[in-house]
């Protein structure tokens, strides 16, 4: 009878031995120890080895994060790729997929890790998972390092980020640290010195501490008071609206008008003989189907062609083929079917459409390369089809390109002078610039408010995301440039919009909640 009793209380263990099986392999009882009181709670080998898992939650964390976060300029990304590699791949979703898993297979054994701690056991974590932790760290840096190097502009992203999530990103680490109270007041239980019950709690302590402090150094700008949000930015299509058609084509202009876009933004070349056009790459390549047609000519700058050349060209069916957004949706069977049949739009064509629905336009204008016929005078030769051949009122161009902008200005003084960076308010009132058009990683509510304050208004471009877009409308930007019209268009009200007094409420209920919790779980 007190051999039987005895077995049975040695097997009735299921739930350490399925966390001991997954994380060690040791599957039977025999295979295990627990930790003896006043004991370290693994053997030397492994109390190094922890830290390195510790470490690889951190980065593969820090690295999902970032890299969920870049989610906005993901084709910019592939975009970057397609130049280095010559075909187009949603590399920017795979890398997403791969981080994702990457993260959750190293949070599944730091989980593990932590309820062996808290049943006492002694951690041994198996040969194979060393590996994969060792792969998940190595991933992790050297996939931080390339992009630190080859986009250190994400960092930026990263940092406006944390003026919308910061809020919650602060419950959320509590939450962890009343998770981990249960292991560290174990093992600081059963500690039989002093000294180590001080070194098992006081860092947790410390960082408990910071962490309910921390609220006193946030800020967001939508974090404010009711009734001083200012005015939905107005919505300008890039390359008019690239997840509903291709770009730059006259379906993509229609579609951002459709959805009830305020503005449209494009990209002009000059052709060979003298006809603007509208185009981003520096070659056909990507947007035609140049490669079927003149094969030879695929690496030929988009200028050097000539117009009766470019308006042969297919400029549809590369959207339907290789789908440049992960996000994009399926098109109907009339979408496709108008898609394909797409063609290079001339910018007299898309200044008419635009001065017909009574939207703005903004476009970057390329200068031809060398020995281009109007390498001199591409300027001149834009500024002849906006004035004299498409009929647009000056007051819808916003024109961006800074040279020659004095003989602009008395050209066509009824442009909006546009400006693509920063200067101060004094300069720019001089050169009688009114908006500024800037990158949004340069978003400042601060500058915002100093330049419209001197009637200069802001354009924040590429925004693509609802929480970017948030942050943009309560920073008090004028207007942004996006792929999603479609989408940004039904947001009624920024995104994670607060009082003061609620995210007081919220931070105070937080701290309390987690004191009362963790003081629970140290008394029991």
């Amino acid at each position: 009878v007190v051999r039987r009793h005895l077995l049975q209380r040695y097997e009735h263990q299921p739930f350490i031995s399925c966390l001991a099986g997954f994380y060690s392999c040791r599957w039977k009882r025999y295979q295990r120890r627990r930790t003896e009181p006043g004991k370290c709670c693994c053997k030397t080998r492994e109390c190094v080895f922890f830290p390195l898992l510790v470490g690889a939650f951190c980065f593969s964390l820090l690295f999902l994060y970032m890299w969920g976060e870049a989610k906005n300029d993901y084709n910019n990304f592939d975009w970057y790729n397609y130049g280095n590699l010559g075909f187009w791949f949603l590399w920017s979703l795979v890398l997403l997929i791969v981080a994702a898993i990457l993260f959750t297979y190293i949070t599944l054994l730091l989980v593990l890790a932590m309820c062996l701690l808290a049943e006492g056991q002694q951690l041994y974590l198996h040969w194979s998972h060393k590996i994969g932790t060792f792969l998940v760290l190595g991933f992790s840096i050297t996939a931080l390092f390339i992009l630190s190097v080859l986009w250190g502009d994400q960092w930026k992203t990263v940092r406006l980020s944390f003026q919308i999530t910061a809020p919650y990103l602060h419950i959320g680490a509590i939450t962890i640290m009343v998770l981990l109270s249960w292991p560290v007041a174990l093992h600081a239980i059963r500690a039989d010195k002093k000294v180590v019950q001080v070194i098992i709690v006081g860092p947790y302590l410390a960082i408990l501490l910071f962490l309910f402090l921390i609220p006193l150094g946030m800020y967001s700008p939508c974090i404010r008071e009711m009734g001083t949000l200012g005015p939905k930015p107005a919505l300008i299509g890039h390359r008019g609206a690239p997840m509903l058609a291709p770009e730059n084509t006259e379906m993509s202009f229609q579609k951002t008008i459709e959805h009830r876009g305020d503005g449209l933004e494009t990209d002009v070349t000059i052709s060979y003989d003298g006809v603007p056009f509208l185009m981003h790459d520096s070659t056909l390549r990507r947007t035609t189907n140049i490669k079927e047609v003149y094969p030879n000519d695929t690496a030929q700058n988009a200028a050097l062609f000539s117009w009766d050349t470019l308006k042969e060209l297919n400029a549809g069916t590369w959207f339907l083929k290789e789908k440049p957004f992960s996000c994009m949706g399926s098109l109907s069977r009339a979408d496709q079917n108008q898609a394909m049949n797409q063609s290079i739009y001339k910018l007299s064509n898309f200044l008419r459409l635009a001065d017909s629905q009574n939207k703005l336009v903004i476009f970057d204008l390329y200068r031809p390369p060398e020995k281009h016929p109007y390498r001199n005078l591409w300027i001149n030769r834009t500024l002849e089809v906006i004035l004299n051949e498409s009929g647009i009122r000056p007051h819808l161009v916003l024109w961006l390109e800074n040279d020659m902008r004095s003989f602009v200005q008395s050209v066509a003084p009824g442009f909006q002078q546009t400006m693509g960076s920063k200067a101060p308010v004094e300069d720019l009132v001089m050169d009688n610039i009114v908006k500024l058009n800037l990158a949004y990683t340069e978003m400042s509510s601060e500058d915002i408010r100093k330049y419209a304050e001197a009637n200069i208004t802001t354009n924040l471009y590429v925004v693509n995301e609802p929480w970017l877009f948030s942050l943009a409308w309560c920073s008090g930007a004028h207007s942004v440039t996006t792929n999603a019209v479609h989408t940004l268009k039904n947001l009624s009200q920024p995104l994670f919009l607060m009082t003061p007094q609620q995210y007081n409420i919220m931070w105070i209920l937080t701290d309390l909640t987690s004191v009362l919790l963790i003081s629970l779980i140290f008394a029991l």
